[in-house]
């Protein structure tokens, strides 16, 4: 380990081997740093918090503050953060809540980006990217490969589905379906996410019947749970488009986003 002298370590505070703690860096109780794991310099992780392996945190963040919540008082909450994320200057990750999970959970491989916030009670999956400033509110979820552009915001509640984008400065009030595209203030669906589906290898004819399914769903005839059925027989076939079926069915607490609302 590569402890500065001028860090704070709690004695309740468990490092595992390769941990390396910068210049003016507090690691609270609770607090538990997997292999090495890097805090760089005037880095705050709060209390109760597990950093996975590998994990860079740049300076100025603080990692595990309590929740901002008004009921909040002191319970035993957590913040759980996977291995291998990049966590850049200025970004706030709070613990639960004791009224939800008492759990906030971020998974492995994200980058995120100066100033980026994650609400207390928020799952984010693996892969996800916060460009500058993006904000989630609690109880927030977001899925695997989500990208969130600089000074976007998710409302408290609202799901984002995996391999979604949203564009900066959106205000996502509706949940976006997984693999869309949303943009705008208030964020409205524009579409499907074509630069993640062609990074997943597939080719134009591939997308076409994606996006085939996609003004189905969104833009034929009929009434729209009637063109969700007819997308969900019609294209079993297609993974991306059953997920969007199974999130769309698995209702959560705030409306769907939809084009041109």
């Amino acid at each position: 380990m590569a402890i500065h002298p001028t860090a704070r370590i709690d004695a309740g505070a468990e490092l595992a081997d390769g941990v390396e703690v910068g210049a003016w860096s507090i690691v609270g109780a609770g607090v538990v740093l997997g292999d090495g794991a890097r805090l760089l310099s005037h880095v705050v992780v709060q209390q109760d918090t597990t950093v996975g392996a590998r994990t860079v945190i740049h300076p100025f963040c603080v990692i595990g503050g309590d929740p901002q919540h008004g009921g909040y008082k002191g319970e035993p909450v957590r913040l759980e953060i996977g291995a291998d994320n990049v966590i850049r200057e200025h970004c706030t990750f709070n613990r639960g809540t004791p009224g939800d999970r008492k759990l906030t959970t971020i998974g492995s491989n994200g980058l995120f980006m100066t100033g980026a916030h994650v609400g207390h009670d928020a799952v984010v999956g693996d892969n996800v990217t916060m460009a500058n400033h993006a904000t989630l509110g609690g109880h927030a979820r977001v899925g695997d490969k989500v990208f969130l552009g600089g000074l976007s915001a998710v409302h408290q509640f609202g799901r984002v589905g995996q391999g979604a984008i949203v564009g900066g400065l959106a205000a996502v009030t509706r949940d976006v379906i997984p693999y869309g595209s949303a943009w705008g203030n208030h964020a409205r669906l524009h579409g499907l996410n074509l630069i993640g589906l062609k990074r997943k290898g597939y080719g134009k004819d591939a997308i076409r019947r994606r996006l085939a399914a996609y003004r189905e769903m969104f833009e034929g005839a009929g009434t729209f749970a009637d063109r969700v059925d007819r997308v969900e027989a019609t294209y079993a076939d297609l993974p991306e488009i059953m997920e969007i079926v199974a999130f769309i069915r698995d209702a959560g607490r705030r409306p769907l986003c939809l084009p041109g609302e």
